[in-house]
């Protein structure tokens, strides 16, 4: 099981309906996804998840973001 930093990716999609920000597993699933005003907000929301994976325990950020425990 990954754990920590490696264990979640953060991507920025832009779509007709605006823009989204995934968090997704190692295996490419869609973990969480919140949707943005705009390109702006989406980076700035996409840097705290990144700053979130760095600096909280893996339990923390699943808890923060209500992931699911990894099977």
């Amino acid at each position: 099981m990954v754990v920590g930093r490696d264990a979640y990716d953060v991507v920025l999609h832009e779509g007709k309906g605006g823009w989204t920000v995934q968090i997704v597993d190692t295996s490419g699933g869609v973990v969480s996804t919140r949707a943005c005003r705009d390109a702006g907000e989406a980076r700035v929301y996409a840097s705290t998840v990144r700053q979130h994976l760095y600096w909280l325990s893996p339990e923390k950020f699943r808890e923060y973001y209500r992931i699911a425990e990894p099977a």
